[in-house]
């Protein structure tokens, strides 16, 4: 009978210490998956950082994707338009730079911004970007052509044909309703680099025969900007950065009208400090930021952005250190200080290599 009790206690304790190593067996499964999310959440918030990403918490909600989430290898993505933007943020509310970076919502301005009704979108245009292919795609998007392939080259600038309406047509209500509430964004690139561009395609090559850049405007820069009185061949590019570069430009321009959008700054074409954009591309990354601005809109399934030639959107400093090649250092700081609200605002490093 001891025997029989001895035995049945020892089955009790046996039985007893299978459920403890069983809960523990269970407990040492379940901690591996807690361990992962554990590492995946380390790995994350301790990767190498890339411009002081900002943490999430810190991100306000406006600035937060309105898109789908974008694939796996891409999810970083968004953290990039959201630094752009808050960086802009927080040059508008510097006060040493409000003169170079805040421009009031002036006619000439909503006159820059197109609008796309049928898909909530506006598209402030800042020549010398890469603007005619964003065109294209409002036109697509407005029911005016079927394809971008379609749409002759004369009609993309025509504003009477190319069926882009732009801002500055609607009263002041529906302007501040679609300010408010569409999806709004504009393309910028290294500001020294668009005036290069702008100076070719108007003054140089004139790709589209506006006749009025070389028998007008030029000659009117030359006559107040030409320091060599007896040069007489045409506009030179040291002409046109004593031009921009003067503080008292402003009566040339308003002589030259409308032209002038080709060589403003981005503040003085688009207001970023006073519209709130949803997203601000680079030229120099537009093979990923034109997939990426398509999907925030909503309309990656209805439109594709035109092939962009490998290698056009790279910045070229030779080409930059050629052209401002012999023009004084005096001259060039006089641009920059013009200029200096697009460099910070969009966060382009300072051209220190031509400035000292």
């Amino acid at each position: 009978m001891h025997h029989q009790w001895l035995l049945l206690a020892a089955c009790f304790w046996v039985i007893f210490m299978f459920m403890v190593a069983s809960k523990f067996i269970t407990l040492t499964f379940k901690d591996p998956d807690v361990y992962s999310a554990k590492q995946e959440l380390l790995f994350l918030t301790t990767m190498p950082e890339v411009g002081k990403l900002p943490e999430e918490k810190h991100i306000p909600e406006e600035l937060k994707p309105t898109g789908k989430a974008l694939p796996d290898s891409r999810l970083i993505q968004p953290l990039v338009y959201m630094e752009r933007l808050e960086l802009i943020r927080n040059v508008c509310r510097d006060e040493a730079l409000k003169n170079l970076s805040h421009t009031p919502v002036s006619k000439f301005v909503l006159d820059r911004i197109f609008v796309c009704d049928k898909h909530k979108i506006l598209f402030c245009q800042t020549p010398k970007v890469g603007n005619t292919q964003w065109k294209k795609v409002l036109i697509v998007l407005n029911g005016a052509f079927p394809s971008i392939e379609e749409i002759p080259e004369n009609v993309v600038h025509d504003h009477e044909k190319n069926g882009l309406p732009r801002l500055s047509s609607f009263s002041d209500a529906e302007i501040q309703k679609r300010l408010k509430t569409y999806f709004k964004f504009f393309i910028v690139r290294d500001p020294f680099e668009r005036l290069i561009s702008a100076f070719k395609d108007k003054f140089v090559h004139n790709p589209r025969f506006e006749p009025w850049y070389r028998h007008e405007i030029a000659p009117g820069i030359i006559r107040k900007y030409r320091r060599n009185r007896t040069e007489t061949r045409g506009i030179q590019f040291e002409d046109f950065v004593r031009y921009l570069g003067d503080p008292n430009h402003r009566w040339l321009d308003l002589q030259f009208g409308d032209h002038i959008i080709h060589w403003v700054t981005y503040v003085e074409l688009c207001a970023p400090c006073e519209i709130m954009y949803s997203v601000i591309g680079h030229h120099e990354t537009l093979e990923d930021d034109a997939p990426y601005i398509l999907k925030e809109a909503g309309i990656d399934h209805l439109v594709s952005y035109p092939t962009i030639p490998p290698g056009i959107t790279v910045y070229n400093r030779t080409k930059v250190e050629r052209y401002f090649l012999g023009i004084s250092k005096r001259d060039i700081r006089r641009l920059y200080a013009r200029f200096e609200g697009d460099f910070k605002l969009f966060g382009y490093q300072k051209p220190d290599f031509l400035l000292n």
